[in-house]
């Protein structure tokens, strides 16, 4: 029987990314998105023409119902849960001194507040040896002007996770969370000069930005029987920047 996956912010970058790898490897995959409906469509089309199964379903992570219903379709669907991918999230970029409290508003009720909510679904639902992954950032590790806003908020989803790694002691269900680096994604390089991108890539000694695939990877590893004796653990996918 093939394992089911959720996956949060699916439609695009990091989550499409993991969302295909888990399809490919042969889990029924549901493809949580927020707004964009065509896009999400075209994560399930790429996964089920390669031979997979997978559904899309529409859903604000911050809002408990709309991510009850997530589950529930994913158990109605295909019989229960397995994996957690909690992809989704968003990025402003501020000084403290400039910050909008409206955009830090909405970017922890995102961030904070959403993963609150998918993992303590998740930790509800989850069968026993199964695997939850958050997302955060190297940001967090880099602490670069003008993202103070965002590390406060991924720092907080890297406390949660080790937290609740022991919380669930005796589930055999892990919880780590994958910290990329500058990736090519819409994500990253919206609003950003050429010169600021070049830069940032030659920062990690491997001399490139990361790529939705790099990070999809650890993912995959991480919620497959190789990756199940880490727990509890942030791994800063991010090719040696720190």
């Amino acid at each position: 029987m093939a394992r089911v996956a959720i996956v949060t912010g699916g439609s695009r970058g990091i989550g499409r990314a993991t969302a295909v790898k888990l399809g490919a490897r042969g889990d029924a995959v549901v493809v949580g998105y927020a707004g964009n409906a065509d896009l999400a469509a075209e994560v399930v089309r790429e996964i089920v023409g390669a031979g997979g199964q997978a559904v899309a379903a529409q859903a604000d992570v911050a809002d408990e119902k709309q991510v009850a219903a997530l589950f529930d379709l994913a158990e109605q669907t295909y019989g229960g849960v397995d994996t957690v991918v909690n992809s989704a999230g968003i990025m402003v970029l501020s000084p403290v001194a400039d910050i909008d409290l409206d955009d830090l508003d909405r970017m922890h009720r995102t961030n904070i507040r959403g993963t609150f909510v998918v993992t303590r679904e998740a930790a509800r639902r989850v069968r026993d040896g199964g695997a939850i992954v958050t997302i955060s950032t190297s940001v967090v590790g880099l602490q670069l002007p003008s993202y103070a806003g965002y590390a406060a908020s991924k720092a907080a989803v890297e406390a949660t996770s080790l937290i609740l790694a022991r919380e669930l002691r005796g589930r055999q269900i892990t919880v780590n969370t994958v910290a990329p680096g500058p990736t090519a994604t819409s994500f990253f390089l919206d609003g950003k000069d050429q010169e600021t991108i070049d830069r940032m890539a030659k920062q990690p000694p491997l001399e490139r930005l990361g790529t939705p695939e790099d990070a999809a990877e650890m993912v995959a590893f991480l919620t497959g029987p190789q990756g199940h004796w880490i727990n509890g653990q942030t791994i800063r996918s991010n090719g040696g920047i720190i």
